[in-house]
């Protein structure tokens, strides 16, 4: 890097605005839709930000690599990549409903060294780095001290949980017993839990790009990210997020064992 270069925490916010920006342009006009090749859509808003985006890197990381949603992989054996969903919540976003947001992360080796996620139609961005703090907006965030889940507020992207039925039951089963259940989902939850207005955000599919930046945002706020299984990664391809007074109760509550998934195909 040079003098001039910004530190990977601004920069991540940096890009993040940049390109959550001109997605903004946009937003609630009227926009052709394309499917993809797994049948979710696709705009020139998507395409236009993720450009930008990768135009800003390569001016100022022209080593490293990239990879976003819409245009894939560039640099791929390099040991520090970008990774942007310019606009996570595109069904969100053509409908004209404003908690869509656009996530960037870098990641050094396997481990996220700064993420952001900006929601420009809300004027709100979360961003961390270990170590830095989690800030939302200009101001330090923390995740809720709520402890119990008939107090809590739980989220999730799909409650019809794209996963199996015994999953799909356990979820039913704790939003059941919280407070609160809704499905705002896709980043937006992750930012309530960062911000403590619910306590947990659970998505039983997910990609790369749609968790990596909330893994330094929500344990900088105090709590805990994890895939389906309990382990700490953006890699596992589902994610929990909570507040730390809440993580084992559920984790334990959304845990499915081989024996139960067995035991209920055979009932």
């Amino acid at each position: 890097m040079t003098e001039s270069t910004p530190t990977l925490l601004e920069a991540v916010r940096d890009v993040a605005r940049l390109a959550g920006d001109i997605a903004l342009r946009h937003f609630r006009t009227s926009l052709a839709v394309e499917a993809k090749a797994d049948g979710s859509p696709v705009t020139i808003a998507d395409r236009s930000a993720e450009h930008a985006a990768r135009e800003w890197i390569a001016a100022r990381f022209p080593s490293d690599g990239v990879l976003g949603e819409e245009l894939g992989a560039a640099r791929h054996d390099a040991r520090r990549r970008w990774v942007i969903d310019p606009i996570d919540g595109t069904k969100t976003f053509i409908r004209g409903v404003p908690l869509w947001g656009t996530l960037v992360a870098v990641l050094d080796g396997d481990a996220v060294a700064a993420g952001a996620a900006y929601f420009p139609a809300v004027g709100e961005m979360v961003a961390a780095a270990p170590g830095c703090g989690a800030w939302w907006n200009d101001s330090r965030c923390s995740v809720s001290p709520v402890s119990s889940i008939a107090q809590a507020t739980v989220l999730t992207t799909d409650e019809r949980f794209p996963h199996d039925a015994e999953q799909r039951r356990a979820w039913r089963d704790l939003a059941a017993r919280a407070l609160v259940s809704r499905s705002w989902g896709d980043c937006y939850g992750y930012l309530l839990v960062a911000t403590g207005r619910a306590e947990v955000m659970a998505d039983g599919i997910l990609n790369l790009w749609d968790i990596a930046p909330f893994m330094p945002i929500i344990e900088e706020a105090g709590g805990v990210l994890t895939d389906w299984s309990g382990a700490r990664t953006p890699f596992g391809g589902s994610a929990i997020a909570t507040n730390r007074a809440l993580a084992s109760t559920v984790r334990d509550a959304l845990r499915v064992s081989p024996a139960r998934r067995a035991e209920n195909a055979h009932a």
